[in-house]
């Protein structure tokens, strides 16, 4: 049965490494916010009537209008510190995570992994579903407990001072985390970069990772069929899409984050387009993430970037990564599959079959899109529940 284990167990006992966290950001940060805020120049209109040049004006004016006159940075700051937090020191590098165990004694460990624009705020509506959900129309063999770290460079983790923080040594040092809270066996779940670290993870086959569970599964063919299927087409589309008109962020952060951090770090108005620019494109919203997060939670996942200066930070993770060359890694582990219709690309069953031999769960939801948890997150636990039943005993 997956579950806790005496730290202390074999000599084993890093607890004393462990410093609870609170956050309180200062109140001169908000102060020079708001300051920024009120001082914004903005561009002209754009010359299209639609976002294919990016963020509209008149939408980002109401953000900045609302960010400056009625945003409350204090309200998700007090809901976060609801939650045990805690740093810890991994090869040098304070990592930030919340740890939020159920009350129910037959949990299953579970670590979660945001990615970019994302944060740890992505996961907070998920927490009570998973973590009690006989309270939230589950059954008491659903309940997990989470840990939920924030990326190195990304939140209240420490920022990299040099390279090579990539995919594999933050697999590694989730590795270290969960061993250091005593879980022996556990599950993993990511998207976005968390999809990267979370199969990462899988690939090196890490002990006691037991399954893991992903809402962007990293599956391509290695050469396009001669005559693909609808399906498969419809994907092929979706990529190239993207890598036309969806990928100029990252090749921006791929190859010069310095350049783009000093926007993001200088100007709020900067960041905020930066960032929504996404929640457009990436959705399930029709264009209108405001209809599906509205205006705080979205301002909640900006703030935290804003008030913890991880523009450049953050974007970093894309120039440890410039290859492109982490797609259809194949994983031997038990694997789950949730294909939100509002992903980037949403590739078909039988791709993910040929990637992940040992495929234990793959289903399509109705609803949601690249921040599922975000903006889906009743669905969302229900496929995390969902994937990982057979795996518990």
């Amino acid at each position: 049965m997956l579950g806790f284990v005496d730290p202390k167990k074999n000599g084993f006992d890093h607890t004393e490494s462990l410093r609870p966290f609170t956050i309180n950001i200062p109140e001169t940060v908000l102060e020079d916010l708001k300051r920024r805020l009120d001082a914004t120049r903005f561009p002209e209109q754009e010359t299209v009537p639609d976002a294919s040049q990016g963020p509209r004006l008149a939408r980002v004016k109401e953000l900045i209008g609302y960010w400056r006159t009625k945003y409350d940075w204090r309200r998700v700051e007090k809901r976060l510190n609801q939650y045990p937090q805690y740093i810890t020191d991994i090869e040098g590098l304070g990592i930030h995570f919340l740890h939020v165990r159920s009350h129910h004694p037959n949990a299953m460990p579970l670590i979660l992994t945001h990615g970019w624009p994302g944060s740890i705020i992505e996961f907070l509506d998920i927490i009570d579903f998973l973590t009690d959900p006989t309270a939230h129309g589950g059954k008491a063999e659903d309940a997990f407990h989470l840990v939920i770290p924030s990326l190195p460079g990304y939140g209240f983790s420490d920022k990299p001072k040099e390279k090579g923080w990539n995919r594999n040594r933050i697999a590694k040092a989730w590795h270290t985390l969960m061993r250091r809270l005593g879980y022996d066996e556990y599950v993993a779940q990511g998207g976005d970069w968390g999809s990267h670290v979370t199969i990462e993870m899988a690939r090196l086959q890490l002990p006691g990772l037991k399954a893991i569970h992903t809402n962007l599964p990293l599956v391509t063919p290695k050469e396009k069929p001669a005559l693909p299927t609808p399906d498969e087409q419809r994907v092929f589309d979706q990529l190239a899409r993207f890598g036309t008109d969806g990928s100029g962020y990252y090749w921006e952060m791929v190859t010069r984050p310095q350049t783009i951090g000093y926007a993001l770090a200088d100007s709020p108005a900067g960041l905020l387009s930066w960032i929504y620019d996404k929640f457009e494109s990436w959705t399930d919203s029709n264009g209108d993430p405001v209809s599906v997060l509205g205006y705080d939670k979205i301002l909640d996942d900006i703030t935290l970037y804003w008030v913890t200066n991880t523009g450049a930070s953050s974007a970093r993770m894309y120039a440890e990564h410039p290859d492109l060359d982490f797609y259809s890694i194949p994983v031997h582990i038990p694997v789950g599959v949730s294909v939100f219709p509002g992903e980037i690309w949403t590739p078909p069953e039988s791709w993910a079959r040929q990637t992940y031999p040992n495929l234990v769960y793959w289903n399509r939801t109705s609803r949601g899109g690249h921040f599922a948890a975000f903006e889906q997150p009743a669905i969302f636990a229900d496929e995390v529940r969902k994937a990982f039943r057979g795996i518990r005993n």
